[in-house]
């Protein structure tokens, strides 16, 4: 899995994303959040420890609609999603949080 450096403008839709197949890991956040910035080394190591997938990094905020579609409410939130369905959900992440996702993943 190729770790996603920067949050991208939201340019997917609920429906698009629920209709991707394998593993996806979608991290929402923004650029600038002090919570994001200081769990990126974290997020970094899970991510190149997944063997595979792709990871997507969406920049989110009010009436962003695909991070209400999920019920984000803090950053950065990671959802492991395999064929469209979300299998599991670590929010403001540290390494524990992060290995138990993996886990979910495996």
């Amino acid at each position: 899995m190729q770790y996603q450096r920067v949050y991208e403008p939201e340019t997917l839709t609920r429906d698009a994303l629920d209709g991707r197949e394998g593993l996806t890991l979608v991290e929402f956040g923004a650029n600038w959040c002090g919570y994001c910035i200081a769990a990126q080394p974290d997020i970094e190591k899970a991510v190149n420890a997944m063997p595979e997938g792709s990871h997507l990094k969406i920049e989110d905020g009010p009436g962003r609609r695909l991070g209400r579609s999920f019920r984000v409410k803090l950053w950065p939130t990671l959802i492991a999603m395999r064929d469209g369905q979300e299998i599991g959900r670590a929010v403001r992440p540290d390494q524990n949080a992060l290995t138990a996702l993996l886990a979910t993943i495996s």
